[in-house]
Formats: C-alpha cells, structure tokens, sequence
C-alpha cells in the first residue's frame, strides 16, 4: 500500500504547561500586510409570487385610472405627457440598435463627366423604363443589389422615392451614390434620381453592401421612426394644452382678485 501525505498551509505550535508538552494548530499567516477581509453575501432576491405580482399591477392600473378620470385637468394631462415622455425615451433606444458603422469605402477615381455627356445620359435615363423603388423602409442592402442587376444591362436606372418628404430626395441621392459608387446625373420632379454606373463599371462580387439593414430590420425601424414621430407631435400638442390652461388659470384669478378689491368700494 502507498502512504499518502495530506499537506495543509496550518502550522503546529509546541507549549509546555506545567511540564506537559502540548501541540496546537495555528491558523495559516499569509504576512502581516495582508488584511483578512470578511466575504460579504449578497442579499438573495426575493421571487414575488404570482399573486403579489397581479396586485402590483392592479395598484398601477388603479393609481392610473384615478389620474386619467381626476376632475383636475392639470393632473390628466401631466399624467398623458409623462407617459408619452416615456414612450419617447423607449423608442429612441430602440432606433439605437439600428444605428449602423459606415465601412470606409475603398479609394476610387470618380470619373469626371462632361455637360454633353450628362446631357445625353440624363435623355436616355429619362426615355428607359427600368427603375428601382424606394419606398417607407428607405435606402438598404436590396435597393443597391437591384441597381447592381438593372446595371449588368443598362448604363442607368432611374431610383423612384415614394413616399418622399420635402429634401429627403437629396439624402438618398448621397447615401445611395456612396453605396453603388454611382454617379447622380440629375433629380428630376422632387422624387426621381437617374444613376450612371460609370465607363469602367465592373459588378461586385457582393452587391449588397455589408452594413445596411436587411428587408425585415428596415420595415422594423421605419415604425419605430413613425410611431416616434408621432409620439413628439403628441408631446408638443400635450405642452400646448398645458400651457394653455396655466394661462387660463392665471387670468381667473387675476379677475378674481379684481373683484375682490372692487367689491368693498361699490359698499
């Protein structure tokens, strides 16, 4: 049979007492800078049942509706204006999360073209009927992989925005060209942009740029930009009436506090 060792860090001690020689186990010391710190133990979370969790939501829902019926009109409306502040705030991180890195573009030489040149593309983009919509989920990979394809045939494609707001044209001409690496040869009646794809175009191996949206996460992003939206117009409208009826406030008392000081003079 092999002996075993069991090795330990606690050092024994020799004590004579009273001609008895006695053996004691100290306690291992690490050095006399080394403070001993006591471990701390985290405070376990307590699990709500379902039935607390169910009377939580009936206390909001209660406090809710008691703020939303209230006879002061004050309290109902700073009760809609904090829940939409709150909505607002919700929805800003979620628009984060579609917020993606440009990629630095790789150098190229922009061809230079000349006003003959635009002139006769700009007819010939105007007479063919090939066009790639851009419609509310707005610029991402599947616009440029289309423009790639139209291009394999045509020098240009015409890139129609509906629905457009006022200078929204403009932006896509830019994020678009800077996706393609086509040429913007004019912008015709505030929602048509004709494309040139270049004397030296080449197609990509990958036509979907890497850092855009996918088709889904496009239309996902494009309702939390409306919903945003309108949750500010709400907010703004909110302020109004707020503001509003702090004015009305202050001219009842104002009227209130000009008959009281005509009052005793009519006696």
């Amino acid at each position: 049979m092999k002996q075993v060792r069991y090795i330990s860090n606690v050092s024994v001690s020799v004590k004579m007492e009273n001609d008895v020689i006695r053996f004691s186990l100290d306690k291992p010391q690490y050095g006399g800078n080394v403070s001993q710190t006591k471990v701390t133990k985290k405070p376990k979370r307590v699990k709500m049942s379902r039935k607390a969790k169910l009377n939580e939501l009936r206390l909001y829902r209660l406090k809710a509706k008691k703020k939303m019926t209230s006879p002061n009109p004050e309290v109902r409306i700073r009760y809609k204006l904090e829940k939409a502040k709150r909505k607002e705030e919700w929805l800003i991180e979620k628009l984060r999360k579609f917020e993606l890195p440009k990629s630095p573009l790789e150098t190229y030489d922009p061809e230079i073209l000349t006003e003959e040149e635009k002139f006769y593309l700009k007819r010939v983009g105007e007479k063919k009927k090939n066009y790639v919509p851009v419609g509310r989920r707005g610029v991402f990979g599947g616009v440029v992989l289309n423009m790639h394809l139209h291009w394999k045939k045509h020098e240009t494609v015409k890139v129609i925005c509906k629905p457009c707001k006022p200078g929204q044209v403009h932006e896509y001409a830019e994020e678009i060209a800077r996706l393609s690496r086509g040429i913007v040869i004019s912008i015709k009646d505030t929602n048509t942009i004709i494309f040139y794809r270049g004397k030296n175009y080449v197609q990509p191996t990958v036509m979907s740029p890497p850092n855009t949206l996918s088709k889904s996460k496009a239309l996902e992003k494009y309702q939390y930009e409306q919903s945003l939206e309108h949750t500010s117009q709400f907010i703004e409208k909110l302020e109004k009436e707020l503001e509003e009826y702090k004015k009305h406030i202050r001219r009842y008392r104002q009227s209130k506090e000009v008959e009281a000081k005509d009052s005793p003079s009519d006696m």
